[in-house]
């Protein structure tokens, strides 16, 4: 979804190489299902480049994939000029989605959204609201943030709905690390690997153990879970500036001093752990804010 956040693409080009592989050094394994790999933003991706225009994963709402939908098919004049990149990225992606599922009819779809931060610090997944999004999530061996669908709109994870494409879907995100942490790559090949094992598409037997360790390893002393307590929110013109040297999970106190912008200091409204600081010139989140309520 995201230009500048390279470690998904990577581990993808990772992953389909290990299962074009594995066939001739196990001869008994079989994978269950079709496994699509998209760029979400490809133009923003050969740019390095966090968007071009506009965040593509805060345009998925049904409004406006309606409003591109209709442009693209010439059923509403474009007063604001044509289609902009992102708009474009999310009718291809839209396509390639619905192409796949006429052709191969699956009764689930499972998304995963790979993901990077700014900050350094502990990985992390997010879920939605649905039973079978939360068990694939949990399976990610990292904490598991709630409460973020309703801090933010517009992502993945609200429009891939059983609503939105007549069929089960289950969606979740992993954020895998830092930007440029190389490990990031291995971090995201773990969490795919284990999101395939625990949909069925691969035989658990199959698995080897270290990238559970992987995951687990970067996790060791982070809450399980972690509910969103607040978003600081970023506009075009603010001149935010985080404060240095934040990394996700950091705890904070009240009244703290986390950031600065034209209208003055920033503080921690209360105390808390901070999560995905923003450390990048394109953003609309400042910072997070989360608590834990399970260890």
């Amino acid at each position: 979804m995201h230009g500048n956040e390279p470690a998904g693409v990577e581990a993808l080009h990772t992953v389909f190489a290990l299962l074009d592989r594995e066939p001739v050094v196990n001869p008994s394994f079989r994978y269950q299902g079709r496994l699509l790999g998209l760029i979400g933003n490809w133009r923003a991706y050969s740019q390095g480049k966090r968007f071009i225009v506009k965040d593509l994963n805060r345009q998925w709402t049904p409004e406006n994939i309606q409003r591109i939908r209709n442009i693209a098919n010439g059923q509403q004049p474009t007063a604001n000029g044509p289609l902009d990149s992102e708009d474009q990225d999310l009718l291809e992606i839209l396509r390639l989605v619905e192409a796949e599922i006429a052709d191969c009819q699956p009764t689930q779809v499972v998304l995963l959204d790979l993901h990077t931060t700014s900050a350094s610090g502990g990985i992390f997944a997010v879920a939605t609201d649905d039973p079978e999004s939360i068990r694939i999530a949990s399976g990610l061996h990292a904490p598991v943030v709630t409460g973020m669908m309703r801090g933010i709109q517009g992502t993945t994870l609200h429009y891939f709905t059983k609503e939105n494409f007549h069929i089960p879907i289950a969606a979740a995100a992993f954020e895998a690390g830092q930007h440029e942490d190389h490990l990031s790559v291995n971090r995201s090949i773990a969490a795919v690997i284990n999101c395939m094992r625990s949909i069925g598409a691969v035989d658990a037997d199959d698995v080897e153990n270290r990238h559970d360790e992987i995951l687990v390893a970067y996790s060791k002393d982070l809450p399980k879970i972690a509910e969103l307590i607040s978003v600081h929110p970023v506009k075009s013109g603010d001149d935010f500036e985080m404060r240095p040297g934040y990394r996700n999970f950091q705890s904070v106190v009240k009244g703290e001093l986390l950031a600065n912008d034209r209208h003055g200091d920033i503080r921690s409204p209360t105390d808390a752990m901070i999560l995905m600081p923003l450390y990048q010139p394109q953003g609309s989140d400042g910072f997070f804010l989360v608590k834990a309520i399970g260890q």
